[in-house]
């Protein structure tokens, strides 16, 4: 296997790891957003608020991963 293939297969495994975390990290989120609104229905809105921003950040993350995963992968 040549440094290019190499450097391809290592950049798909990173981009695996990073959607996989990604979505363990959303779907944490998203459960225990659930979790607190049916605690406290009147809090629904604040948390739905502050649940949508933490996605977001995360999103932003895994894509700066997913693009230094590739950026890499170019440079063997």
């Amino acid at each position: 296997m040549t440094a290019t293939g190499l450097a391809w297969l290592a950049a798909g495994i990173g981009a695996g790891l990073s959607v996989i975390g990604t979505g363990l990290g959303i779907g944490r989120i998203g459960g225990q957003a659930m979790e607190g609104t049916a605690r406290q229905p009147e809090a629904g809105g604040d948390i739905r608020t502050s649940m949508i921003i933490a996605a977001a950040l995360i999103e932003g993350v895994a894509f700066f991963g997913l693009v230094i995963c590739f950026l890499l992968s170019g440079k063997a």
